[in-house]
């Protein structure tokens, strides 16, 4: 792929391991097949099957980069997209088009959520696609297997890049993927991507441009590393009803590293999103799972989109068990509380943490949710 357009020369970066080759200019930009024969399979980012399950026959292809929708061309994020965790449908919802980035530091559960929402799909017609970047394979082979062991594979695609693939091919991916899904919103579906994670995608971005020497800048990473995430989530919308009105609704997932969340690539990308769900790694090694820290995290779409039944509900749910984690803070340094005070918010905020614990795998109904969380307001 031509990477640079030099007067003199052009940088390009090879998608593909090998020693010897013949390069031969075909005047196309980079596209990928696109349609309804890669739902349920595991491909690379230019679409050559990875399961064995024989070849993709698809009839039309599309370029990896495209142009993000039109302001005018977009409508209100009010649909929501449930994940099937209380935590998250409650407290820190999620609408279809919209991007809410989950981040925290490694091995805290971010796929765990990813896996989760995708799982929780099911019957509810979103198709769902998955790019892994830079991954381990034994993590994505993992992946897949619980995929299909939930029946999600179905109305899945998985884009697949492993740590020994060149970075180039790493770098396409999430365009790659994007592809696919915008082929069925434009179709009027509603679509799910999850892009894991975007700090690999930047890595292997630095990789080729340094050698291409472009000038580095902040962590050596170059001038353009905000635009190639901006020009990325951007596509991710509602559209207009005349225009289809499908969604295409972006998880990315971002590891941090000793919980810095004011880290170069973090901020760039909190800075594009509508939210964050970020996961505490105190809270996982205590047992609270999912991780979620609720004070810090934020949906900046979620109440448009949240079920009526949901805000009446769960409406100050989260004020007051902020308030709750506030307090058990102060209270380590033996603060003296009057016993109403600890009454309604230590021992209230003691069960909505243990209300809002899931196991993996699990994801609830709405109505199932609602009356757990009926129940801990009312204080049954």
């Amino acid at each position: 792929m031509v990477f640079n357009l030099n007067p003199k020369e052009v940088g390009v970066v090879m998608l593909s391991r090998s020693d010897a080759f013949t390069v031969t200019r075909i005047d196309r930009v980079m596209d990928v097949p696109v349609g309804e024969a890669l739902l349920g399979r595991v491909v690379d980012p230019t679409a050559i099957p990875l399961d064995n399950s024989g070849q993709i026959n698809t009839f039309e292809r599309k370029p990896i980069e495209r142009e993000a929708p039109e302001i005018m061309e977009r409508e209100p994020v009010t649909v929501p997209l449930q994940t099937g965790l209380k935590v998250v449908d409650a407290l820190i919802p999620i609408g279809r088009g919209q991007r809410e980035l989950i981040l925290g530091d490694r091995q805290t559960g971010k796929t765990a959520i990813a896996l989760d929402t995708i799982i929780n799909q099911k019957d509810k017609n979103v198709l769902c696609v998955y790019c892994a970047i830079g991954q381990r394979s034994s993590s994505v082979a993992k992946l897949i297997e619980d995929l299909h062991k939930h029946d999600a594979m179905k109305y899945t695609i998985v884009v697949s890049t492993s740590g020994e693939d060149p970075p180039g091919m790493k770098y396409i991916a999430p365009y790659s993927a994007t592809t696919m899904a915008e082929y069925f919103m434009e179709k009027g579906r509603d679509v799910l991507i999850v892009y894991d994670d975007l700090i690999n995608h930047a890595i292997a971005y630095r990789e080729p441009s340094l050698l291409l020497r472009r000038p580095p800048g902040r962590e050596a990473f170059p001038g353009d590393i905000f635009y190639i995430h901006s020009r990325l989530l951007e596509r991710s919308t509602h559209l207009r009803k005349e225009l289809g009105g499908g969604s295409l609704t972006a998880l990315p997932i971002v590891a941090t590293k000793a919980q810095n969340v004011a880290a170069y690539i973090p901020t760039n990308i909190i800075s594009i999103t509508d939210g964050q769900i970020y996961l505490s790694p105190d809270r996982f090694q205590k047992g609270i799972l999912p991780a979620v820290d609720v004070g810090k995290s934020v949906s900046r779409v979620g109440g448009k989109t949240q079920l009526p039944v949901y805000r009446s509900i769960a409406g100050n749910l989260r004020l007051s068990y902020s308030q709750f984690e506030e307090l058990e803070k102060f209270a380590r340094f033996r603060t003296r509380l009057d016993e109403k005070t600890r009454k309604i918010l230590v021992e209230r905020g003691r069960r909505v943490r243990e209300v809002l614990k899931q196991d993996q795998y699990k994801p609830l109904t709405v109505t199932d949710q609602i009356a757990v969380l009926l129940s801990v307001t009312e204080g049954i």
